[in-house]
This record gives C-alpha cells, sequence and structure tokens, in this order.
C-alpha cells in the first residue's frame, strides 16, 4: 500500500461511518483535513508501540506525546508527509479499567484474526474481532465510554479536524453552516475525544448515531464520534493548528 492509498481509506472509512460528513459541501472537497484522530488500546499489535512503524513507514514522523490520565490515555502526534492531515493516535490504557470490563474488552480482542492484526491497512478498516453482544458493550460503555466505542468499532479515525484558517472561512461562518446542515457543536473542550487547548477556538459536532447489530442479533444505536473544527487564536503563529490541538501541561518527552 502507498502513503496516498493508507490516507485514502482512512478517509473512506470514516466517512462510510459517518456520511453525513463524506456529504457536507461547505468547503472545497480537495480541502484536506488538519488532523485524523485515531484511537486505540494498549493491547498487542494495536498498542502505539506496534502501530509506529507502520506509520513512519507511511511517511509519519512523531512530533510529541501527552499524557492525559484523566482519560486514561497516552497519545503521539504524528507530523504527515506534505502538507495533508496529521495523525493524532491515542491510545486507552486498559489500566484504567476495572477488572471485569478490562479482562472483558481483553477476551474480545483475543478473538481477532491474526492476519487482520499484522495488516498495514489495520487502521483502516477497524475491528477484526466479532462483535460483541449488547450486555458486554454496555460493560465497557459504562466502565469507560472509549471502552464500549472500540469494542465495536475497533481502532480506527474516531473524528476528524479542519482547521477554518487553511479553508478560509470564519469558525463563527462554518458554525453557522454545520448548524443549517442538522450538525449542532459543542465548545466544550472536554467534549470529544480529548481536552483542547485554550490557544483555538474550537467546536465538536458529534454525527448522528447509527444503528448496529450486536452479537446477538439485536440492534441498537449508538453515537460514532463526529467532526471538528479548529481556529487559531493568534492567527500570527507559524505552526499548524494540529500541533496547538492538546493543552501543553499534558505534553511529555518522547524517549
Amino acid at each position: 500500500m502507498q502513503p496516498e492509498e493508507f490516507v485514502q481509506q482512512l478517509w473512506l472509512d470514516y466517512i462510510h461511518h459517518h456520511p453525513e460528513v463524506g456529504g457536507l459541501r461547505l468547503w472545497p472537497v480537495e480541502a484536506p483535513a488538519e488532523y485524523l484522530a485515531i484511537l486505540t488500546l494498549n493491547h498487542g499489535p494495536w498498542a502505539m508501540e506496534a502501530l509506529t512503524p507502520t506509520l513512519v513507514h507511511f511517511g509519519y514522523r512523531p512530533q510529541h506525546r501527552y499524557a492525559m490520565a484523566d482519560r486514561g490515555l497516552l497519545a503521539t502526534l504524528f507530523s504527515a508527509p506534505g502538507d495533508g492531515a496529521w495523525i493524532l493516535l491515542a491510545e486507552l490504557q486498559l489500566g484504567t479499567l476495572s477488572r471485569q470490563p478490562r479482562e472483558r474488552l481483553k477476551t474480545l480482542v483475543a478473538d481477532a484474526d491474526p492476519r487482520e492484526a499484522r495488516s498495514q491497512a489495520l487502521l483502516c478498516h477497524g475491528r477484526c474481532w466479532s462483535m460483541p453482544d449488547w450486555a458486554t458493550y454496555q460493560t465497557l460503555h459504562q466502565a469507560h465510554p472509549l471502552a464500549g466505542w472500540l469494542s465495536v468499532m475497533g481502532p480506527r479515525v474516531h473524528h476528524a479536524g479542519f482547521d477554518c484558517q487553511r479553508l478560509g472561512i470564519d469558525i463563527k461562518v462554518l458554525d453557522e453552516r454545520l448548524q443549517q446542515a442538522g450538525l449542532t457543536g459543542s465548545r466544550d473542550r472536554h467534549h470529544g475525544l480529548f481536552p483542547v487547548s485554550p490557544l483555538l477556538n474550537y467546536r465538536f459536532y458529534a454525527t448522528s448515531s447509527r444503528r448496529l447489530a450486536f452479537a446477538e442479533g439485536d440492534e441498537h444505536r449508538i453515537g460514532l464520534g463526529g467532526l471538528a473544527l479548529v481556529q487559531k487564536q493568534v492567527t500570527a503563529n507559524q505552526e499548524r493548528a494540529a500541533e496547538l490541538l492538546l493543552p501543553l501541561h499534558t505534553r511529555c518527552e518522547i524517549s
């Protein structure tokens, strides 16, 4: 797989689960996202350490690492080759879960096809283990919403973020247009996958819940992620908005 194909597959998988984002025509279709937020877990081939060589192979370079103990997350920000979307790879720490949900999630992912787990396209097609039953999902979701999300989605893009400055449209204007398109944004900097730095104006738009078939054939609607808008508070700043995304106090050294 070539780097361009990898990015395309990430995007196609994302809009497959968020079709209302794929249908938006509020900015040029060819405009790249500022960042793609990918959620994974620190277990086996899905651990951040195991996935990093694949991202490096496709031209991404680790820039900063972050620790968010209150979310049970570690994250690494990868710069993109060229001017494309950066990747923020967030890893749920299973040790933050209590024993019963932790063992349930481990048992679930142990069922994964080992050939799928070794694929370079691992992050492009998400879950390679069996769908959990509804009771297991509820247990995991109550223990940690991201554990529930991972159980049904697997490691994949949670949301895409767009930089309004790069799009050339002010965030207030885009916010109004997205509301008219049926997406309601939240200014809560702790809404979504991770906390967001005060250096950015920020909106998170949860996409519509989707009806999924669980292991016993019953169907239930759950939220699958969304879309984010960011805009730098100081436009003269030369850094990419993605570099300012997470609060400075969460940054730690890359070993």
